[in-house]
């Protein structure tokens, strides 16, 4: 099992920047990626950027250039920062531990409780 602890989301205004942290503990060990995941319009969780265990990232092409992920290893945590910052950034988004384990027919996956951030004037 994985836990997941978010940090760091609030309120900003247009143009700014937030640095989101997550920090996973209990079975870290298993985790081969880790990532950021907002929840969209219409409930469709849309992923913003993950990085695997060998640094190699990806961003939705909707925050490339915006938003950096980065990870540090010893300490558990991955995180976001999301400079730039435009209200249409504004969710809730949501830490992912991808420890890549096929279980009942399908991966398992692992979410934080999710955090608000909030773009605006």
């Amino acid at each position: 099992q994985v836990q997941l602890v978010e940090s760091g989301g609030g309120l900003v205004q247009p143009g700014g920047s937030l640095r989101l942290s997550c920090v996973a503990s209990g079975n870290t060990d298993s985790i081969f990626a880790m990532g950021w995941y907002r929840q969209g319009r219409e409930n469709e969780r849309e992923k913003v950027a993950t990085i695997t265990s060998g640094d190699s990232p990806f961003y939705a092409t909707a925050v490339k250039g915006r938003f950096t992920i980065s990870r540090d290893a010893a300490k558990h945590t991955v995180y976001l920062q999301m400079n730039n910052l435009k209200p249409e950034d504004t969710d809730v988004y949501y830490c992912n531990a991808d420890p890549r384990t096929w279980r009942d027919g399908s991966y398992v996956y692992y979410w934080g409780q999710g955090i608000q951030v909030t773009v605006s004037s």
